[in-house]
């Protein structure tokens, strides 16, 4: 049901938001993990490998839809907070005409330049051949990620995080079960990973835009607009910088595989493991993040300013709180989890995957400030204060990964992601607590 962010209670009231969100990152790395490890565990460590690094591609595919995503619900939510229905209508509908478009363009890209992009991050002979095959059938899915994210935006913000939850949970459960039927009883290898998350992609799509059909047949209105100039306008102002952000990401991380694709397969698998692990973690603090986005933007929209210090700070202490176990976990039983993805892989597998773990994990206190600041920038429509944080992060990270890699190897890859988000968190935080975020919040409202 749709959730009113802007009264009651700060703290009870973003933590009822955004603990559903932290479910949806439970069944989304369930989702995204359930290819790695049936690839792995099923069929190989080179299955492994290839499944992870066609994953880094993918990326750049899913930077888009996300950004579309945030744009989509930024906005949707300060008309929702505002109670401007009839604006809500409009921008939902402008979101989907116009990024319906740019999933089209992206698709024909990404036929066009698969081999070459494989090329370019060095994809090792061994595994060329299944990334290549896991590429081609996941781009043909683009579309369900992208009405999916459209859709999931739209919905947190309306303040409904819970029905999002129940599509990602049926569909990751679905993921699952048919990533095992396709690789152990039909032996499809590679591809059939890549068809079961075409598949359940697809379901969770239809689910969330028949629901969301029905749940805007809610709001009573006069008449409104299927397309507005202004509308994309503002969506555009929130959505470039958050596709420039994801993409940004996306294309660092490309750059890292390149570099970790030199050290030989098994090392590939091992980081693929280590990675993923690690991305469960960043997701937590990203579903904090995005709870924190919907509740500063409808208390905008409603010009209830004085909530948002609060909502920041029960921000700040909820992604403490999902920090704590996260850490333990991956440094005290790094290899065991490591393991859930590997059956009878090499020893360097498991070296370079637990090392990794042990590196970064105890950093998640200094990454989720940042993530959780970023996204009440991103709530204010400060979008230029949140690319700084994002870029001064990345840009650290992939210079560090080939200044420290030349000199001690894996290690120093490593090592990247802790300098990075040092400097990233800095940089985000000081952003917040300057206060210039207010002045963006009125252009996007105005």
């Amino acid at each position: 049901m749709n959730k009113d962010l802007t009264q009651g209670n700060v703290r009870r009231s973003l933590w009822s938001y955004t603990i559903p969100l932290l479910g949806s990152v439970v069944f989304q790395q369930l989702y995204n993990l359930a290819d790695s490890v049936v690839a792995g565990r099923f069929i190989g460590e080179n299955a492994l490998a290839a499944v992870g690094n066609a994953s880094e591609i993918t990326l750049i595919y899913t930077a888009f839809a996300v950004g579309c995503n945030v744009g989509c619900s930024v906005i949707s939510s300060q008309f929702f907070g505002a109670k401007n229905y009839e604006k809500l209508k409009s921008s939902i509908s402008t979101a989907f005409i116009s990024f319906s478009i740019l999933c089209l363009a992206l698709m024909t890209i990404g036929f066009s330049f698969m081999i070459p992009m494989l090329h370019l991050i060095n994809t090792p002979s061994a595994i060329f051949n299944d990334s290549l095959e896991y590429l081609y059938i996941y781009t043909g899915g683009m579309a369900f990620v992208f009405f999916y994210n459209i859709a999931t935006g739209i919905f947190s913000a309306m303040g409904d995080s819970k029905t999002p939850f129940i599509f990602l949970a049926v569909s990751s459960v679905a993921n699952i079960l048919v990533d095992i039927l396709f690789v152990t009883a039909f032996k499809m290898g590679v591809a059939g990973v890549a068809w079961a998350t075409f598949i359940c992609q697809g379901l969770s799509c239809f689910l969330s835009l028949f629901f969301l059909y029905l749940r805007l047949k809610r709001f009573k209105t006069e008449t409104y607009s299927k397309f507005s100039k202004q509308i994309l306008k503002k969506l555009l102002i929130v959505a470039i910088p958050s596709v420039l952000q994801q993409l940004a990401i996306s294309i660092g991380n490309i750059i890292i595989q390149g570099v970790v694709n030199g050290y030989g397969e098994s090392v590939i698998a091992g980081f693929t493991a280590a990675i993923k692990l690690n991305n469960i973690a960043t997701s937590a603090f990203f579903a904090v993040a995005n709870g924190l986005s919907a509740f500063v933007a409808q208390n905008i929209g409603a010009n209830q300013m004085d909530r948002i210090n609060k909502g920041y700070k029960w921000g700040q202490v909820l992604s403490w709180i999902v920090a704590i176990p996260l850490v333990v976990m991956f440094v005290a039983f790094g290899k065991f989890c490591v393991g859930l993805f590997l059956d009878d892989a090499s020893e360097a597998a498991f070296e370079a995957g637990t090392r990794m773990l042990l590196i970064v994990a105890p950093f998640y206190f200094v990454i989720s400030p940042k993530i959780v600041s970023d996204g009440a920038l991103r709530g204010a429509g400060a979008m230029k204060m949140f690319m700084l944080s994002t870029f001064t992060d990345l840009i650290t990270r992939v210079m560090f990964v080939f200044i420290l890699s030349s000199l001690v190897g894996t290690e120093g890859i490593w090592w990247s992601w802790p300098i990075g988000w040092f400097l990233g968190s800095a940089v985000a935080v000081t952003c917040y607590f300057s206060g210039k975020w207010k002045k963006y919040s009125k252009l996007i409202v105005g």
